[in-house]
């Protein structure tokens, strides 16, 4: 099929035959399309382009995990972007998935796109800052897009970051200043790499994420 195409250089990294993974992702449209009518999931002008605006451009993080990736927490998830499509893409592999989404109706959608699709997901519904830190596996990999600017999201990962924590962050043409505002009360090391889908966009990975000392 050729909207496959758009999917198709990250296949090296699925867990499955890229028709398996496909076959998910348009179960997984369809489900969009049809919850969208009652909750805006996703801005309504991207539904046309779903293949190459959210699911290529989820699946750009599956080259930078490691084979020891287990555990994944992502923040804000929304409509499930990129930790949906990376659980189906990892469908075969020992990877477990928790969402954080506090709006009741999209934790529905979460949850049924998991069921439907027999994904290792759990999805809690609150807040990030609600959630006890022993309430959840350790994360190897943190992940967010288009949820809150840097300086936020550092507040809202750190209570679940430790010493093997990645954070694997979609940003935008903002990220540079974002960077140095998080600067200013953050230490962290980072990697900058252009986005594969969006040409303005980078995607940051951020490790041994700590708080400066008030001075």
């Amino acid at each position: 099929m050729a909207d496959y195409e758009a999917i198709a250089p990250y296949a090296a990294h699925f867990g499955r035959s890229l028709d398996a993974v496909g076959r998910d992702l348009e179960s997984y449209a369809a489900l969009l399309k049809k919850w969208q009518a009652v909750q805006n999931l996703v801005s309504r002008e991207t539904l046309a382009s779903v293949w190459e605006r959210h699911f290529a451009d989820s699946l750009q993080v599956l080259p930078r995990l490691n084979v020891g990736d287990r555990e994944f927490m992502d923040l804000g998830s929304g409509g499930g972007f990129p930790a949906l499509p990376l659980a189906i893409a990892s469908k075969g592999l020992d990877r477990h998935f928790v969402l954080v989404e506090p709006t009741a109706r999209k934790v529905s959608f979460l949850r049924t796109v998991a069921r439907e699709l027999d994904l290792n997901v759990t999805v809690i519904g609150r807040r990030s800052d609600e959630i006890d830190s022993r309430e959840t596996p350790v994360p190897d990999v943190i992940t967010s897009r288009a949820l809150a600017a840097l300086p936020l999201l550092c507040d809202w990962m750190e209570p679940f970051f430790a010493a093997k924590t990645r954070a694997i962050l979609h940003k935008g043409r903002e990220h540079v200043d974002e960077l140095t505002e998080s600067g200013a009360h953050w230490h962290y090391d980072v990697v900058v790499n252009k986005s594969d889908t969006d040409p303005g966009g980078v995607i940051l990975t951020i490790t041994n994420l700590k708080r400066k000392s008030a001075s």
